[in-house]
């Protein structure tokens, strides 16, 4: 993860990524390399469905990655793997993420302004049904 400040959702998404007893074990076990997902499964004792579940999670929030691979017999095999990260959470981290979503914001509407487009919460009428 990079040095750039998170917003609230992106740390949101982090927080929720780590906080599975499941998830944590599968960076433990990607943490001794790469591996393919039958092999993780296996490893983790968990079925490959609902592992592909908890690694989607996972790289949504940007802890691993995913790449799919040719084996040697042209199976295709689906490889995972950590993503650099090191995570910290104090109040500057939350402080930083919630600045960085004011900026959005006020990016957003700048924008607005500049071309007279509505955001796609703008444009919902009173039941929550976009206009």
């Amino acid at each position: 993860m990079s040095e750039v400040a998170m917003t609230s959702e992106e740390l949101l998404a982090v927080l929720a990524a780590v906080g599975h007893a499941q998830r944590l074990r599968v960076i433990a076990e990607l943490s001794e390399g790469r591996m393919y997902v039958s092999e993780l499964a296996r490893r983790l004792g968990m079925s490959r469905p609902l592992l592909y579940m908890h690694l989607e999670r996972l790289e949504k929030a940007g802890l691993v990655v995913g790449n799919l691979e040719l084996s040697d017999d042209g199976k295709a095999l689906k490889y995972f793997e950590l993503a650099p990260f090191d995570l910290h959470v104090n109040v500057d981290t939350i402080l930083a993420a919630v600045r960085a979503d004011d900026s959005r914001a006020a990016d957003a509407g700048a924008a607005e302004k500049r071309t007279g487009a509505k955001s796609p919460e703008d444009q919902k009428d009173a039941k929550g049904k976009r206009t």
